[in-house]
């Protein structure tokens, strides 16, 4: 079967094709993200593949249609940039990968607070220069503070036993409560305020809802412990950037470590080096030395990318086969 895999990249494609070679699907690939601009080199692809900055609206959805698409296969978890209403009036099927490796994920999510927390960044750039102080460099012991996990499926659930090794205490916030994780690791399910007032860190593993949008933000931030240090690898919308630079900059906020920001489809995955960075909020946050941001790379690891290929073309096999498509995702009104 014929798909065009958009936003494709080097490492998705190499990956895609070693789990292709068995199989008979044509794939395409073109570089460019799907949008009303783009969705003319859909074109008589019975399946398109997207990521997460693909943006299929409604009109994006009707010209697929026109141009002969019936599958739109999305090679990561997240479907916020899929207007799902839209695909059932068009007639088009959407799957997607519900779960690749929740340890990539999680486990650069503490990747990132360790590298923050003792100032990795800084302290290697410095021993590069040449320079071997080590003033400015003082950190923390996460043993003993405690871990706010909002959002525990599982890459939260993976965190939450990563930090209990480190000996966390460790709060929790799930609209479903999982009592493997109080029973083993003694995390204690609680209300999003207590989360705010007494974490020492607060890490997001929630997707982008109409009611997780901006979940971070002026008035939470306030009411959140001195010091706290906050960790993104979920979607960048949960975090208002704004209000984050100005708790920053206020010092109520120790840090921030982002692997996600509202705005990155503009940035990431592109080599911007020799321009000036068009997005004032985000050269502020690129700027601050207790800011970690790294270019929505929490899933690369060959495992996942292995487990994502290999979802992504078992998916688009049964829709060939006219099989049951176990990952597809309907729309739900609110």
């Amino acid at each position: 079967m014929k798909m065009a895999v958009f936003d494709s990249h080097k490492f998705d494609r190499t990956a895609l094709e070693q789990v292709n070679a068995g199989s008979s699907h044509d794939l395409a690939f073109f570089e460019v993200t799907l949008t009303q601009q783009t969705v003319a080199l859909a074109r008589g692809f019975p399946a398109v593949c997207i990521f997460v900055h693909d943006k299929l609206d409604a009109p994006t959805l009707r010209a697929l249609k026109q141009g002969g698409t019936s599958l739109v296969a999305l090679r990561c978890a997240g479907f916020n940039n899929v207007d799902l209403a839209a695909a059932e009036r068009e007639g088009i099927h959407v799957v997607r990968v519900p779960e690749y490796s929740p340890y990539s994920v999680a486990e650069h999510a503490m990747a990132l607070l360790l590298a923050l927390n003792r100032k990795l960044p800084r302290a290697c750039n410095r021993v590069h220069d040449g320079n071997f102080s080590l003033d400015g460099l003082v950190g923390f012991d996460l043993h003993g503070k405690t871990i706010g996990i909002i959002g525990l499926g599982k890459i939260g659930s993976v965190f939450a036993r990563i930090a209990h090794g480190f000996g966390c205490r460790l709060l929790g916030y799930d609209v479903r409560h999982n009592d493997r994780l109080t029973d083993e690791l003694g995390l204690a399910y609680v209300s999003l305020e207590e989360i705010y007032v007494k974490s020492d860190v607060i890490s997001l593993h929630v997707p982008l809802l109409p009611e997780t949008g901006h979940l971070i933000q002026r008035a939470t931030l306030e009411k959140m412990k001195p010091g706290v240090i906050i960790i993104n690898t979920s979607r960048g919308a949960l975090i208002n950037a704004h209000d984050l630079v100005e708790a920053l900059k206020s010092g109520r906020i120790a840090g921030a470590a982002l692997d996600v920001y509202e705005e990155e489809e503009k940035f990431f995955f592109r080599d911007l080096s020799g321009q000036v960075l068009q997005d004032d909020i985000l050269a502020r946050l690129v700027s601050c030395p207790n800011v970690l941001i790294t270019a929505h790379q929490a899933f690369l690891t060959r495992e996942a990318l292995q487990n994502i290929s290999e979802t992504t073309l078992g998916n688009l096999t049964a829709f060939a086969e006219g099989g049951l498509l176990t990952h597809e995702l309907t729309f739900r009104p609110a």
